[in-house]
């Protein structure tokens, strides 16, 4: 059997979930790619995946072994985009990630377009509130938020800069005592998101000072989920600290107001990255060709929205 295809059942077993998703994608029979995974694991000598009846698990070496297999993948698919030069045109599965809500409202219609342009490029789209490592977990593309410190990543700036906000409802600051500096956040409930600071949250420094303010908290509530957090800071729960674009319906109908907006950190950029090599791959070059230009717009479009938020 060969090696490398048994990589790309190996791959897709992991991507899918389960050994019946990986027979769908690669319009094989189920028996095709359990032979498959077994002739990969006695290759190797170890056990890769822990199967039951309805999930698969990888083992701690599956865990080595998968992130080899991806730039195994990734360095062949490479290397026959070289060997077909320019004649070669987009095709094959495009593997994205994004925020939840960017990817849901902003970045699905994106792709709509898209894959009716491109009938030979399919896309793999991971709705994610984390940061994703691009090259062990065989992400071609991802949507990012923040300040990009990988200097290894090759990135597309989509401006629009977001702001991260504090916020609770009316009702909640009604009944508790008042904000006017951060430190007045210690006699708050926080309801604290997983990516926000789960400890701590960060400020612009105080009038005469270069050191931003830090303020230590133990949450109340802890969430990792945005919708979550803002339907409970909604619901009179607390404050919690959220981009703009999470909250900005929630502030616009009153159920939530923003609070210590003139200690806010400088506004984040937004980021269409991928690993090295990557952007020069057709199917990836074509998508950043064709959706770079309408997220900029809507990244504007909420900026501006942003900047209205009081």
């Amino acid at each position: 059997m060969d090696r490398i295809d048994a990589m790309k059942v190996f791959v897709a077993a992991i991507d899918e979930g389960s050994l019946a998703g990986a027979a769908r994608r690669l319009k094989r029979s189920p028996t095709a790619v359990s032979r498959a995974l077994s002739f990969l694991e006695a290759h190797v000598g170890v056990e890769l995946l822990h199967r039951t009846t309805r999930t698969l698990k990888l083992s701690e070496a599956g865990q080595r072994y998968a992130a080899a297999c991806r730039r195994v993948l990734t360095d062949l698919e490479e290397a026959d985009m070289l060997a077909g030069g320019e004649r070669s045109a987009p095709r094959g599965m495009l593997t994205i990630s994004s925020p939840p809500i960017l990817g849901e409202e902003i970045l699905r219609p994106i792709l709509d377009d898209f894959l009716d342009l491109y009938p030979t490029v399919s896309v793999r789209l991971l709705l994610l509130d984390r940061f994703v490592n691009l090259v062990d977990e065989g992400v071609d593309i991802a949507l990012r938020i923040g300040q990009l410190a990988d200097s290894s990543l090759i990135s597309t700036r989509l401006g629009g800069d977001v702001r991260r906000v504090v916020v609770a409802s009316p009702r909640y600051l009604a009944n508790h005592p008042r904000i006017e500096e951060p430190a007045d956040l210690d006699k708050h409930q926080i309801l604290a998101f997983t990516n926000f600071g789960l400890e701590s949250w960060s400020f612009t420094p105080a009038k005469g000072s270069s050191v931003p303010r830090t303020i230590q908290f133990t949450p109340r509530c802890i969430v990792n989920s945005v919708r979550a957090a803002a339907a409970s800071a909604a619901a009179g729960r607390g404050l919690t600290r959220l981009y703009s674009y999470h909250v900005a319906e929630y502030v616009r109908d009153g159920r939530l107001e923003i609070v210590l907006a003139d200690a806010e950190h400088p506004p984040l950029p937004a980021h269409l990255i991928a690993p090295q090599g990557r952007m020069s791959v057709p199917k990836v070059r074509a998508f950043v060709d064709f959706a770079a230009p309408r997220l900029r717009s809507e990244f504007a479009r909420m900026a501006a929205e942003a900047g209205t938020l009081t």
